[in-house]
């Protein structure tokens, strides 16, 4: 037995600490993660941690905690995020607890600026959140001034900058949707917003920086439903796309990736990553979403029929 390491884990609204042994694995970590918090729907989730290169790695479950890029610091820092996305988070996501940590985690995203949000939906949502976080609107309660003196303002600082629009100015806005919700559920309100979400087209995807032959300067997205090409000065709209049902084979050689199409007679895409570690690192995310999307077109196995 080796000394035991510190460990501390933060979900998106707890923070949990640890002590493991040398020998602990990626998995087992998780597993008492997501048995803490008591999670079933493990298979969106991971362990992200940042790598000593500096780069944001995802821990994995199969390898030994410590003989992985883990900063061999004191204490070791995991957060547990979503890694796959549903296609369908209403129709899908069963638990509360899984909502909950998808809600608050696009929630971030969109606040955050990662995921573009045109201002009308910006407006929309951030209406849905303040039914999530107050419940019902109460104009007693929810005097002029409750929202735009909050320090976490429901609207992202890139809409802010962009108008001139005052604090109060969105605030009046987003009470105008605020009233209509009057009577929804807090988990309904949850649901609600990650229907709106889901339909923004940067939502779920993980972009990587890629060039092609001719040595332009790309981006590939990978999300639930497949990979798409897009040009470096435009994240919304992929200028190819390649459905998972419609790929044969990925496979990489150092930084050079090739997708082979299932159509024999239409060219293999080939592209290149800066570097081979980014290349694993999207051969694991096109492996891990192909699963899910294969497995939401079986019957349900006993796990998910809960």
């Amino acid at each position: 037995m080796g000394k035991p390491i510190n460990v501390k884990v933060t979900t998106m609204d707890a923070e949990l600490e640890f002590a493991i042994q040398p020998s602990t694995t990626g998995k087992q970590l998780f597993d008492q993660v997501v048995k803490t918090i008591g999670l079933r729907e493990i298979w969106y989730f991971g362990l992200r941690y940042t790598d000593v290169k500096g780069f944001a790695t995802w821990l994995k479950l199969n390898k030994k905690v410590l003989q992985q890029d883990v900063p061999k610091d004191t204490l070791l820092v995991f957060e547990f995020r979503v890694k796959f996305f549903p296609e369908d988070a209403c129709e899908e996501l069963v638990q509360e607890v899984t909502q909950r940590m998808f809600y608050l985690q696009v929630k971030e995203s969109i606040l955050r600026g990662e995921v573009y949000c045109p201002p009308e939906t910006a407006v929309l949502l951030a209406s849905i959140a303040c039914q999530v976080k107050f419940g019902d609107y109460n104009p007693d309660v929810h005097q002029q001034g409750f929202l735009a003196n909050e320090t976490h303002f429901p609207i992202s600082q890139a809409i802010l900058n962009q108008h001139t629009l005052s604090r109060q100015d969105w605030e009046d806005k987003i009470v105008n949707w605020y009233r209509e919700l009057k009577g929804k559920m807090k988990e309904d309100a949850m649901l609600e917003y990650l229907k709106v979400a889901q339909d923004l087209e940067m939502y779920g995807v993980n972009y990587f920086e890629i060039k092609n032959k001719k040595g332009t300067d790309l981006f590939l997205g990978i999300d639930a439903l497949g990979l798409n090409i897009y040009a470096q000065e435009d994240k919304l709209t992929p200028k190819i796309g390649f459905p998972w049902s419609e790929i044969r084979n990925i496979s990489f050689n150092d930084r050079k990736f090739v997708i082979k199409p299932i159509d024999r007679k239409a060219p293999d895409f080939v592209f290149f990553a800066p570097r081979l570690r980014i290349n694993k690192r999207i051969l694991a995310l096109c492996m891990g979403n192909h699963e899910l999307y294969m497995r939401r077109r079986k019957p349900d196995t006993i796990e998910v029929q809960q």
